[in-house]
């Protein structure tokens, strides 16, 4: 949707960054920061360098000359990345660990998270099949978010990345998320801690129970790394909307003291498309945003995996299509979504390029 027709909309669109950003995006990367004031990176990447479906554009653009409302109508969505970087870089070179739509209805302040899943085999934005992760690395955020258009018939523009230091703070900030733990799951997030204190040069607190926990920072983190004991990317990736989906709730209930910590914290670590401009005097409406999706794509029971040649173990969607008419029910409520002739075709290529090495 046009960023101008959002204008009129800007203390709710500021809150609704704000809740995201500072609910964490559960990605691990040093940042340098440019932006004095904030210290948050902004990016001023112009809209026509990122693909989109035609069929959709059309779509879009012909609601907004008329003005007519549609399920479309109130909803705005945002592109999520976490880039594996050890040296404060955000650009292309760099896989992206993490994917991630959210959702925000303007009107019933509902919030869904989708993650895609980054091994999923898709087309890259230039017609190019491989791992998903892979668009972040050749294009940079651009074609990252021309990548999740134009496999699923949306029309994102912004994104945000967040640095896993400003994740840290921010946790901290919110005197912690509370989260609960298995055995398993607490050896994998002690393993990592430990990995992670080492290349910082800082001490960390092991977790010595399992249960129901209260997370710093730190712990926080390594939770979300968790890729291992069962679920592999799929669960990892719950646990990331999982972390981010507390520390939403967590926010609610804070002070606006205590969201304004959390803001600063992040903001340094944080690169985005968006303006940051005039956060503190809406933050007392936090507690007005929920959570009401959290899923992964492809869906569960809509997808296969294997070794796709040399693209490596991939996640593969059992039909594309099938998909994304499942994605626009769960994001604009449509019952009879018609996929665009881009995504039967890619629907096709992918079924053809996988069909021989699916394992399950």
């Amino acid at each position: 949707m046009d960023k101008k027709k959002w204008v009129k909309h800007i203390p709710l669109f500021i809150l609704e960054f704000i809740v995201l950003v500072v609910a964490g995006c559960i990605l691990y990367v040093t940042l340098r920061a440019t932006d004095k004031e904030s210290g948050a990176v902004k990016d001023n990447i112009q809209e026509e360098e990122i693909a989109v479906n035609e069929e959709v554009k059309e779509k879009i653009k012909e609601t907004e000359e008329t003005g007519t409302e549609n399920e479309y109508t109130g909803i705005f969505n945002i592109a999520f990345f976490g880039v594996d970087a050890r040296d404060g870089s955000l650009g292309k070179g760099n896989r992206s660990d993490t994917i991630m739509i959210c959702s925000i209805d303007m009107d019933s302040h509902e919030v869904k998270l989708i993650s895609i899943y980054r091994d999923t085999y898709l087309n890259l934005g230039n017609d190019t099949y491989k791992k998903c992760n892979a668009a972040y690395a050749l294009g940079g955020p651009e074609q990252a978010i021309g990548m999740i258009n134009l496999n699923t018939d949306m029309y994102i523009t912004d994104y945000i990345t967040v640095g896993f230091e400003g994740l840290m703070k921010a946790v901290d900030a919110l005197g912690g998320v509370e989260m609960e733990i298995t055995e398993t799951e607490m050896i994998h997030l002690n393993n990592y801690q430990s990995t992670m204190a080492s290349e910082m040069g800082i001490e960390y607190t092991p977790v010595t129970a399992a249960g129901k926990q209260n997370l710093n920072g730190l712990q926080a983190t390594a939770y979300c790394r968790i890729r291992y004991g069962g679920g592999d990317d799929f669960r990892r990736a719950k646990r990331q909307r999982d972390v981010l989906t507390a520390m939403i709730e967590k926010g609610k209930k804070s002070s606006i003291g205590t969201l304004t910590e959390a803001m600063n914290a992040v903001l340094p670590s944080v690169r985005t498309s968006l303006d940051v401009e005039d956060i503190i005097p809406v933050l007392g409406m936090v507690a007005d945003y929920k959570v009401t999706v959290s899923d992964g794509f492809p869906f569960e029971g809509m997808r296969n995996g294997g070794t796709i040649g040399t693209n490596g173990s991939c996640v593969v969607p059992t039909s594309l299509e099938e998909n994304v008419i499942k994605l626009h029910k769960l994001l604009y409520g449509e019952e009879n979504y018609e996929p665009s002739k881009e995504i039967e075709e890619f629907s096709r290529i992918i079924e053809e390029d996988t069909k021989d090495y699916l394992q399950y």
